[in-house]
């Protein structure tokens, strides 16, 4: 089953900021997935019989030594991805973060007694679910495969990882610092474009677990059903902010310009559609168009070339049906994938930059009537990953987060959140918990066990 469309095997890869080649894409044959996938399911039964203190003291010696690549990586993010520096090393750091959560999670995620014949002993005990293929994106390579590899191997099962393709040294690189604290063949890697990962989440594995597009998402789901894998998914997102009358308009697009425009749009809870009071749209638009220009100085280029022409299409697409430009929204000179912060305003639901996930720096704004309005179109959209409102009447936050049909409701904080936070992507965006002490839980599965002692012998 072809689960993305392949591209050609010797695709290149440029830096982001310069347009330089950096090299070609490495490709996995189908023979080595297969072994890929075969070696890790021979590992799986001893690795699962490790002690979880012996699995979590490897975890901790791979976080250690991610650490003291932080360097090594951080130039390999940014060269790869065209990050900054400092984000590029944010990501790095908390991928080491991630690393020793779960390392010490992992010895005590528990299972439960059940209250039954007081002559019985009847348990509920998690174990691993065998082999996990991980798939992870490019937007924030460290930080990411680290909570997927970190869960999946403190809970005992063994990795086939395919890092993206657009970032493949840095996965690679983490992949292998983390595997030379590892048994031999616990975390096997995969070089690749879509068309190896379709072979691998065709696999026979047990889980697969991807971080990326909806489509992409969709397509595994249906290879799951056919394997019987188990589909762990944190997929696309369009998520809405909405600005509240009484609100601080100049605080409001503080908040909606680093929602927007940080990693220049390229986070899978990146602010996607506005939806704003009319009572404080005005100076909201005026103080966030001002704020463009700014964050212009402060962010890396896009990915590639092929997003960034993406998200001018969808730029030009609403400028033609009508959206007016308050900053942004030219396509620069020079070399590289960059594309400016970018405003639009007279925004509607049927455009693309309103109707789909942009993935880029852009600020699509619609002006509302009122707080039930912004709160009935923030909710009439296929995706359900998180959402951000922005409003001092305590009513309609209680509302609001009561009634909004997503995994993270997020008030008067763009990227607000205690660490350890999971949640639950809906709809479009995915299925199962993807951060926190719940994906331990996602990773295992569970056997109830009854033990009781046989009668004496007659």
């Amino acid at each position: 089953m072809t689960l993305v469309e392949p591209t050609t095997s010797d695709r290149l890869i440029h830096d982001p900021r310069t347009g330089d080649v950096i090299g070609p894409v490495p490709q996995a044959d189908p023979a080595e997935v297969d072994a890929a996938v075969d070696a890790a399911r021979a590992a799986a039964s001893g690795w699962a019989a490790t002690p979880a203190a012996e699995r979590a003291a490897a975890l901790h010696g791979a976080a250690a030594a991610v650490r003291s690549a932080a360097d090594e990586l951080t130039d390999l993010t940014g060269r790869e991805t065209g990050k900054p520096a400092a984000d590029a090393r944010g990501g790095v750091d908390a991928g080491v973060g991630t690393l020793i959560q779960y390392a010490e999670l992992g010895p005590v995620h528990r299972g439960r007694t059940l209250h039954g014949d007081p002559g019985a002993t009847d348990l509920m005990v998690p174990g691993p679910r065998g082999v996990v293929a991980v798939l992870t994106p490019w937007n924030d390579p460290v930080a990411v495969a680290a909570g997927l590899l970190g869960a999946a191997l403190a809970t005992g099962n063994t990795v086939v990882h395919k890092p993206s393709e657009r970032c493949p040294a840095t996965g690679r690189r983490f992949a292998e610092i983390i595997a030379a604290h590892l048994p031999p063949d616990v975390l096997r890697i995969l070089d690749g474009d879509s068309e190896v990962g379709s072979r691998l989440a065709a696999s026979e594995v047990d889980v697969v677990a991807h971080v990326g597009g909806t489509a992409t998402g969709r397509k595994i789901r249906a290879a799951c059903a056919v394997t019987g894998a188990y589909a762990l998914l944190e997929n696309g997102g369009n998520d809405p902010l909405v600005v509240d009358a009484g609100v601080d308009p100049g605080w409001a697009a503080e908040q909606a310009a680093l929602g927007a425009f940080a990693n220049s749009g390229q986070i899978c809870v990146s602010v996607e559609r506005i939806l704003v009071h009319a009572d404080v749209a005005a100076p909201f638009l005026d103080a966030l168009a001002g704020q463009a220009a700014p964050w212009g100085g402060r962010i890396g280029p896009m990915v590639d070339r092929t997003l960034r022409a993406e998200v001018h299409r969808q730029v030009v697409g609403a400028v033609d049906a009508g959206a007016r430009v308050r900053a942004g929204g030219a396509l620069p000179d020079g070399p590289g994938a960059f594309y400016p912060p970018t405003v639009l305003e007279d925004c509607t639901p049927e455009m693309d930059v309103f109707a789909t996930e942009t993935f880029g720096p852009v600020a699509p704004v619609r002006v509302v009537p009122d707080f039930a309005t912004a709160l009935r179109e923030a909710a009439d959209d296929p995706y359900g990953l998180a959402a951000t409102v922005l409003t001092s009447d305590m009513a309609h936050a209680q509302h609001a987060w009561r009634s909004l049909p997503v995994g993270t409701v997020k008030i008067n904080n763009v990227f607000g959140g205690a660490p350890g936070g999971a949640a639950q992507p809906r709809g479009a965006s995915g299925t199962g918990f993807g951060h926190g002490p719940e994906l331990l839980d996602e990773m295992t599965t569970v056997k109830v066990v009854h033990l009781e002692g046989a009668p004496a012998q007659r």
